[in-house]
């Protein structure tokens, strides 16, 4: 199956609201990302921004290049080893076309598993585009 298949599929598939490519959404994600009051919050902006930026290779290498930076500061050395790998990952799944789409980009959860849009983020997705 074509990527774009599997993209359309997944978009009738995931949440009612969200969307899988929005790059004004994506933007105002990873501004909320570093406005973020704490390292939670700003794990939450960007776990929504790898979900709706993903399957752009731009979008997708610049928010594990920002879940690295908040790794490193926060000094969360297995995040920070996690998204090394991803970073390296991302032009293989971009040039494969095996994109775990909805899946939040953390090290946390596996690398190549497609997964349904957890409810928070599907609500800061919503409030990024101002539903």
């Amino acid at each position: 199956m074509r990527t774009d298949q599997r993209i359309s599929m997944a978009m009738r598939n995931e949440p009612a609201g969200t969307c899988l490519f929005d790059e004004t959404v994506h933007a105002r994600l990873l501004h909320a990302a570093r406005a973020a009051g704490s390292a939670e919050h700003a794990w939450r902006c960007l776990e929504a921004a790898h979900v709706v930026g993903q399957i752009h290779f731009k979008l997708h290498w610049q928010t594990h290049a920002n879940m690295l930076g908040l790794a490193w500061r926060t000094c969360d050395w297995p995040e920070a080893t996690g998204q090394l790998i991803r970073l390296a990952l991302v032009p293989v799944g971009h040039l494969s076309g095996r994109l775990p789409l909805g899946n939040p980009g953390r090290a946390t959860v596996s690398a190549f598993k497609a997964m349904s849009v957890r409810p928070d983020l599907t609500a800061l997705i919503d409030r990024a585009r101002g539903n």
